[in-house]
């Protein structure tokens, strides 16, 4: 198979890639063999523009499946921290305009873009949970605004480049599965609360198990 796994960073896919060899170095591109598939990774950056950019540049169909892995905060306090959970839908959350108080999505002015987009060619391996994400171009740490999103969206888990994933693979029409662990709740911004390390650690070893 020709696999791509696509991450905003090396950090966050670090002991994974320890493993597959050779190094990637700075490499925003690298071709590995990893049991027996020709896998190619992709370090975007942060964020939807970037993401989207190099999607762009490298995802096509000669791939029989994506994976984006990452870490991801979570409105959802039944999900536990360092839990690996796959995000089967998405929005592109902030996709809109403002009328006072209200927000309107780019599908309710009616304009040419996509608002919520949904796994078409899911890669769903049975022992992850599916949830439903938002993509933001700034994550919450603000209590009243949590409250407000949180009233128009009923999400789970929130990343900076999960929707731009899904929507680029369902254009190209390859088998994808974007797979988080969450790290932190998404609550008011204390960073003494989050378990990166552990979210870490989970997510690199369901990815050893989740490539077929």
């Amino acid at each position: 198979m020709n696999i791509l796994l696509v991450s905003a960073t090396k950090q966050e896919i670090e002991p994974f890639l320890s493993k597959i060899g050779p190094a990637v170095g700075n490499s925003v591109f690298s071709p590995h063999v990893y049991k027996n598939h020709n896998l190619y990774v992709l370090i975007t950056g942060v964020g939807i523009s970037q993401t989207s950019f190099y999607l762009g540049k490298y995802l096509s169909s000669k791939f029989d499946l994506a994976i984006n892995a990452g870490i991801c905060g979570s409105f959802n306090t039944h999900l536990r921290l360092g839990e690996v959970v796959a995000v089967t839908e998405d929005y592109f959350a902030d996709l809109g305009a403002e009328d006072d108080d209200k927000f309107i999505s780019v599908s309710e002015l009616g304009l040419p873009a996509s608002y919520y987009v949904k796994n078409e060619n899911p890669y769903l391996p049975e022992n992850l949970k599916q949830v439903r994400g938002v993509t933001v171009n700034t994550t919450h740490g603000n209590e009243d605004s949590i409250r407000k999103f949180s009233s128009r969206i009923k999400a789970d888990v929130e990343s900076m480049e999960g929707a731009a994933f899904l929507w680029a693979c369902n254009q190209e029409r390859v088998k994808c599965l974007q797979v988080r662990a969450i790290s932190n709740y998404v609550e008011k911004r204390d960073r003494s609360k989050w378990q990166i390390g552990a979210a870490v650690k989970n997510l690199n070893e369901v990815l050893e198990t989740i490539i077929p």
